[in-house]
């Protein structure tokens, strides 16, 4: 590897940018992933990696550090920082000393068919870039094909960016694994419609219990209204049932990330 890059580095202050801002994250169309399993998870979906930084004297594990020579073998620059600079770069504390910066998949709606796009979750205007890594990872877990971002201009719905670091880490490496378009939910329900999906949404106020559904037709796409909102008359009016979660407690709605694994594995179970 090269000599030490300083914390005035270009590469150093580009990174910095990319984890603090999306403005940055959109222009260059680049984004962090941070810690061994998500660098991992990278190369081994062979994503876009455009150079890995790493602190050797974090660096412990032999796997990451195989890994690193490994990418450096097939051309990929792997660069030296010291420890205070990469503690200072990265975004959560105890950094296990190794990033990547990765170029965005540019996945569009015209690349997603009931063929290879049997069955997913769209999420209109999820505000909490978490929740969006979250479900991806449930996504995986279940079997599913992808994530659709829908922004609704028309009700000032607009989506967090699913490459903000916390989407990153909560997907566990599911980012690299499966298609993540963002698109408005107009295109979408003019796609959905024109491609023969079935529309499956969840509302309080539905009359049909998620747990008296027992088959599920493919191609479905499970439509999950905002955190705060949930789906308005017109999302609704998309799908062919509604469904709710009894709330037995005091409280009165799930986390959006909790309410999609839900009814994920309900899906799954009768698919």
């Amino acid at each position: 590897m090269k000599n030490l890059l300083s914390h005035n580095n270009p590469k150093i202050k580009q990174i910095q940018q990319l984890l603090k801002q999306r403005k940055h994250r959109a222009e260059s169309g680049l984004f962090v992933v941070e810690g061994i399993r998500h660098v991992g998870e990278a190369c081994a979906a062979k994503a876009a990696v455009e150079y890995i930084c790493v602190a050797p004297e974090m660096l412990h594990s032999d796997f990451a550090n195989q890994l690193v020579q490994e990418q450096s073998d097939l051309g990929i620059p792997c660069y030296p920082v010291d420890k205070a600079t990469f503690s200072r770069l990265a975004s959560k504390d105890n950094p296990p000393g190794i990033l990547a910066v990765v170029r965005q998949p540019h996945w569009q709606l015209d690349n997603l068919s009931k063929d290879n796009f049997q069955w997913g979750v769209a999420l209109v205007a999820p505000q909490d870039p978490g929740n969006i890594g979250s479900i991806l990872r449930t996504i995986d877990a279940v079997d599913a094909r992808g994530l659709l971002l829908l922004d609704d201009p028309a009700n000032n719905q607009f989506c967090a960016d699913p490459y903000h670091p916390a989407s990153v880490r909560a997907s566990m490496g599911a980012i690299f694994w499966y298609p993540l378009v963002t698109t408005t939910f107009t295109d979408f329900a003019f796609w959905a419609r024109t491609q023969g999906y079935h529309m499956i949404g969840t509302s309080a106020h539905a009359s049909m219990d998620y747990q008296a559904v027992d088959d599920y037709k493919l191609p479905l796409i499970l439509l999950m209204g905002s955190e705060r909102e949930g789906l308005t008359p017109v999302q609704s009016s998309v799908c062919e049932v509604l469904l709710r979660m009894p709330m037995k407690g005091r409280v009165t709605s799930l986390n959006l990330s909790v309410a999609t694994g839900v009814m994920l594995y309900s899906i799954s179970n009768h698919i």
